[in-house]
């Protein structure tokens, strides 16, 4: 039995004046990453002091000006860490280094310590605020809660008054979440008075969902509630830092900017503790899909995998947002079908804006190809199919013959699975442009008579080709090439065909570009039809080649 009896929901905000659900996002927030302490110490296997340098390396390269390096004053070796970036000169000016504290005389003297020679620091101090923790965990009143908040402001202060660089304050009520309101407020006034912020030396007031408790509109209210009840609001820097218990990290980071929060707190691809912290890659380039500059540089997400991947020991899920190796793949036919015809469209139209159906950004844009888009297996239709032949090789199939050789390859991955771009091409070959057996095209002559009043007919043809290996010729005449070649056949193999439709497109651009025809055939004598392919540098030929393969498709040069 599924005992869901044990489990309460969660309090709501009783807060009809709600803004933030008519707000959109117009700009990205102030990124900090916590992915060198939220993140590392989430790791089954924490990085080494050359990984930690790496990596911040590279979030420095994304874009990243604020970045929490870990808790020296606890651990030897991210206090190492720090000490190398500081006397390596590792640190940008314009990136500030954040620092975890807990609320502690000696962990906050160590801090200040471990940050002598930066020249801008964030010393980040907290305490768990939430009614179950201060019930459970330490058994204190509200009032010995903020005293813990305080007296850790102070000592801050204290030892920070010598620091000949800048130091700004973040203080986090931890399990924010989990806090009443008014309780939340009074003490994030008390660390703000405390500290003497002030619109030119602001404080960061970070409001973490330290665990997912409920819907993110609530998590917004609490925001919203918060950002309009704060005192001297300018004189406060509002961050937040979702976790993602319930799988809405970021959604609850999104609907928190809403309701006014100018800073998030995150991890790249959402590594952190338990279910992780909000994913600052996902929100990132969901703000580039709507038109919006993420001031951050996330253009080579390859390049972000490949360093996460090795740094982190921990695999992308190939369904991730953005990044997944699957998540810019359709199978589905009738998906592979929009896309194909939205990039057609895309294509033929000009638009300055990317519309695809089933795409929301150009995959190109981020650092990925066009080739994965379509995935081809049982699953896929006639549009995938197509879609394969065109982007990988330039063919662009008729849309009565798209099905005809999708039945081809679905054949094929209903037995062995996914089947790949080579080996779809390796059977369009077989299939059209290598059906040269019984009958092979070998050369062809073409006459204009046109000029002799005599003929009803205007083209003359001579066509030089092998029946069973055999090299045999015929002269035919008809109005064109093709209508000569078609009466040839008939009249020298007695082969009763009809041409139904006829398309052709050249393959590539230049001087020595290849030209693709395509014949869609009829066998008058049983009714059975089927297409056919030839490729030469001259139209004409290509377009005999793809009557003959045609004609052997059909099997109508048996003897």
């Amino acid at each position: 039995m599924l005992h869901y009896q044990r489990y309460k929901r969660n309090p709501v905000v009783d807060y009809p004046e709600r803004e933030w659900p008519n707000r959109e996002i117009e700009k990205a927030p102030v990124w900090c990453s916590v992915d060198l302490r939220d993140g590392n110490q989430a790791l089954i296997d924490p990085m080494i002091v050359g990984e930690k340098i790496e990596f911040f390396e590279y979030l420095v390269k994304l874009g990243f000006k604020e970045i929490e390096i870990g808790f020296p004053a606890a651990s030897q070796i991210e206090y190492d860490f720090l000490r190398q970036l500081v006397e390596r000169r590792l640190i940008p000016d314009d990136v500030k280094v954040q620092v975890l504290s807990q609320c502690r005389e000696e962990q906050i003297k160590r801090t200040i310590e471990s940050i002598e020679g930066c020249a801008q620091a964030i010393v980040h101090i907290y305490n768990s605020t939430s009614t179950l923790q201060r019930d459970v965990v330490f058994g204190m009143s509200r009032e010995e809660i903020i005293q813990i908040a305080v007296q850790g402001t102070k000592w801050v202060k204290q030892y920070a008054a010598d620091f000949p660089g800048k130091i700004q304050l973040e203080y986090s009520p931890e399990s924010f979440t989990g806090t009443e309101l008014d309780f939340a407020l009074e003490i994030c006034t008390a660390v703000q008075e405390t500290w003497g912020a002030t619109k030119e030396n602001p404080i960061i007031i970070n409001l973490p969902s330290t665990v997912e408790m409920t819907t993110p509109n609530v998590y917004a209210d609490r925001i919203e509630w918060m950002n309009k009840h704060f005192k001297d609001r300018e004189s406060i820097i509002l961050s937040v830092h979702p976790h993602n218990d319930r799988g809405t990290g970021v959604a609850s980071a999104e609907l928190a900017m809403l309701a006014g929060a100018e800073r998030v707190e995150g991890t790249l691809f959402g590594n952190g503790e338990r279910t992780g912290n909000v994913d600052v890659m996902n929100l990132a380039y969901n703000m580039f899909s709507q038109g919006i500059n993420p001031e951050l540089q996330i253009e080579r997400v390859n390049e972000s995998i490949e360093i996460y991947e090795r740094c982190c020991k921990i695999p992308i899920h190939p369904r991730h947002p953005y990044a997944g190796k699957l998540v810019f793949t359709a199978f589905s036919g009738s998906h592979q079908d929009a896309i194909n015809k939205g990039v057609k469209a895309m294509r033929e139209r000009g638009n300055a804006y990317w519309e695809v159906p089933y795409l929301p950004i150009d995959p190109a844009d981020i650092g990925r190809e066009y080739e994965p888009i379509v995935r081809i297996n049982s699953q896929s239709g006639k549009g995938g199919v197509a879609f394969v032949m065109d982007t990988y090789f330039g063919f662009k199939l008729p849309k009565g013959m798209q099905r005809e050789f999708a039945n081809v390859i679905q054949e094929i991955s209903e037995k062995q699975g996914e089947v790949s771009p080579d080996l779809i091409m390796e059977n369009f070959r077989r299939e059209y442009l290598n059906q040269k057996e019984p009958i092979h095209f070998r050369k062809l002559k073409v006459d204009d008579l046109s000029g002799e009043t005599e003929s009803q007919f205007d083209t003359q043809v001579t066509v030089i080709y092998t029946d069973h290996g055999e090299e045999k010729t015929y002269t035919a005449v008809g109005n064109g090439p093709l209508d000569a070649v078609q009466r040839g056949l008939q009249e020298t193999l007695g082969i009763s065909i009809k041409i139904l439709d006829y398309e052709e497109h050249a393959l590539q651009s230049g001087s020595n570009s290849q030209a693709a025809a395509y014949i869609h055939l009829l066998s008058a004598n049983d009714g059975r039809v089927t297409y056919g392919v030839g490729v030469s540098s001259n139209i004409t030929r290509a377009s005999v080649r793809a009557i003959f393969s045609a004609v052997n498709r059909l099997g109508l040069g048996k003897k």
